[in-house]
């Protein structure tokens, strides 16, 4: 991948309050290592669920069978120290890519509109591994797929809900340090580094709904990165009206262009992952937000 370096701007959009900030993105010069190409499609597509109007009319009339207050964060026991960890990433390189690539075009989410808010949690303990992967609580998309997030949330406004931001771009170096910290039996909740992540190409995005009036997260039938049953998209437990909330976030964000992971109801991918190359920039060199 031949350097590149967007300009910065400002996205003009049709909606009347932006969500969003243009920032620098450098790309990486090729790396050494396996090659990898991206698939055409994710190895595993769930169906297409039910529109958002639909589900909207599916709404529980009450919480008959409870939903909890909050659920506590799910953590695993990290397979080696943090540090070496660390180190270890440092050295490695992400995946040689073959193809032609766009160049890439990182735009920070939930700058400028209030209605979208970051819980950015690899930026605190509160995490799966309990310790803080970014020194910066930010979230960048590729453009196509940050202007969907944006139509997404003018949608959710218009019901009451607005979108809670976890993770979005992830740094290569990043997704090698989750891998080799979890436990094999608990893999399937993290990606290979051999192969990358759609979050190291910008084009995925980890998110949950929140109550605009109170400002309070919505609870799902699972913690976000829980590494359970409870995490599926389909899964049938929980209250009625905890699944109501995860089957709606799901269907804003099909009407744009993502679809849900089929372990995780929280992650989605937009559907120009294939077009991006994997990036390993920390955000400190994604330039100044404006």
């Amino acid at each position: 991948m031949r350097k590149s370096l967007v300009r910065l701007a400002v996205l003009g959009m049709a909606l009347a309050t932006p969500a969003m900030a243009i920032v620098p993105a450098r790309g990486a010069a090729p790396p050494q290592g396996a090659e990898s190409r991206p698939a055409k499609v994710p190895p595993k597509v769930l169906a297409k669920g039910p529109s958002f109007d639909e589900v909207w009319k599916l709404r529980p009339a009450a919480d008959t069978d409870g939903t909890p207050e909050s659920i506590p964060t799910f953590r695993i026991k990290p397979l080696k120290p943090v540090d070496e960890l660390r180190a270890e990433a440092g050295r490695a390189r992400p995946p040689h890519e073959k193809g032609a690539f766009r160049a890439p075009d990182l735009v920070e989410l939930g700058v400028t509109d209030p209605t979208i808010k970051r819980d950015i949690r690899y930026a605190t303990t509160n995490n799966f591994v309990g310790t803080a992967f970014y020194t910066q609580a930010r979230a960048f998309l590729q453009r196509p797929a940050a202007e969907a997030v944006v139509r997404v949330q003018a949608r959710l406004r218009a019901r009451g809900f607005g979108l809670l931001i976890h993770d979005a771009y992830r740094p290569w170096a990043v997704t090698k340090m989750f891998w080799d910290a979890t436990p094999e039996a608990q893999r399937g909740f993290v990606a290979n580094p051999a192969k990358g992540s759609r979050h190291n190409r910008g084009c995925a995005v980890d998110l949950s709904l929140y109550d605009l009036k109170t400002g309070t997260p919505i609870v799902m039938p699972s913690g976000y990165d829980e590494f359970s049953d409870r995490a599926s998209p389909t899964f049938p437990g929980g209250s009625a009206l905890a699944r109501w909330h995860r089957d709606l976030l799901r269907a804003a964000m099909e009407a744009e262009g993502f679809w849900v992971n089929d372990n995780e109801w929280w992650h989605f991918d937009h559907q120009d992952f294939e077009h991006y190359p994997i990036l390993d920039v920390p955000f400190e060199k994604l330039g100044q937000t404006r």
